[in-house]
């Protein structure tokens, strides 16, 4: 199962060398991982990988490297996307990340320290929720698992058993045993999108770190909510929109812009619009009451 899964991806995975200018030379400056995922040579790694490269080399598993072109970069996701113009590769296929469960076996392949195509595997600890990148910035809709994973594996993907793409490995905590982050791939594909359109994202920023969780059915039933789930506001960071609106640590949000939303994939859609400018109506669950608040979503500085 595994190996038919690996066999499905391998020659879409690639190693990424990175290329610095010191002192007026190219030396070369660290290295990652990445996947093609489209038949004209396109590639997912992440921001972190590419952030600052001069230059950026390609090696496909045939060993033929080819330097790429920096097509854009989103350091608010840690992801950035590559071009090739070459032969001889495999296109990964994108899976949904919706469809992901908790304790669904995961795989990942990278080249961790500069061991080409290596795997490793685990399970799906947690789903939707918002981790701190290495720029500090908040990334949504990040998949928590348990698969071992190295620096070089940066970039790489996460796939099921299937031997389908549902994340983009992006980090590991420093200091904690076992637990490894991936953005999922429905988010990384909007992402993608807006990078080949425009060389740029244009995301609204709010401010709230958020986690999936299931609402309760008593106050489903009393409030009359579509919603099965809600996003549950974890943290509020300072002097953001989110700090100057009435939410608070511990609600629920259930609709966003008078829209449904229970996935972090669904609110990243609506701050992916640039009418999204103005006032927003939030509707939330505090303790038991439903209430309806506003805030002013804002464009971040690139």
């Amino acid at each position: 199962m595994i190996i038919d899964a690996v066999a499905r991806v391998k020659n879409a995975v690639v190693k990424i060398d990175v290329y610095k200018n010191v002192q007026g030379k190219l030396r070369a400056a660290g290295s990652g991982s990445g996947f093609i995922f489209s038949s004209d040579g396109f590639i997912f790694t992440n921001f972190h990988v590419v952030n600052g490269a001069e230059k950026i080399m390609v090696s496909l598993l045939n060993e033929n490297e080819i330097e790429a072109t920096l097509v854009g970069k989103d350091p608010d996701t840690d992801l950035a996307i590559l071009k090739i113009y070459s032969e001889g590769y495999s296109v990964s296929k994108l899976g949904n990340a919706d469809n992901l469960q908790i304790g669904q076996l995961v795989i990942a392949i990278g080249n961790p320290m500069g061991y080409q195509h290596t795997v490793t595997t685990g399970v799906i600890s947690a789903l939707g929720r918002t981790l701190r990148s290495q720029n500090g910035m908040l990334v949504d809709n990040v998949i928590q698992s348990d698969a071992a994973l190295n620096p070089g594996n940066s970039g790489g993907p996460m796939i099921t058993t299937d031997g389908e793409v549902v994340g983009v490995n992006t980090a590991i905590i420093q200091g904690a045993q076992g637990i490894s982050f991936s953005v999922d791939i429905n988010t990384a594909k909007e992402v993608a999108n807006q990078l080949i359109k425009n060389g740029k994202v244009f995301k609204a920023y709010l401010g709230f770190q958020l986690q999936e969780v299931t609402i309760n059915p008593k106050v489903k039933r009393h409030h009359h909510l579509a919603n099965e789930k809600g996003l549950f506001v974890v943290n509020i960071e300072d002097d953001s929109p989110a700090a100057f609106s009435q939410v608070k640590a511990g609600d629920i949000i259930t609709s966003f812009n008078n829209k449904t939303v229970e996935t972090l994939h669904q609110l990243f859609k609506e701050l992916t619009k640039k009418e999204i400018l103005t006032m927003v109506d939030i509707s939330l669950i505090r303790h038991t009451e439903l209430l309806n608040v506003s805030i002013f979503p804002i464009q971040k500085a690139a």
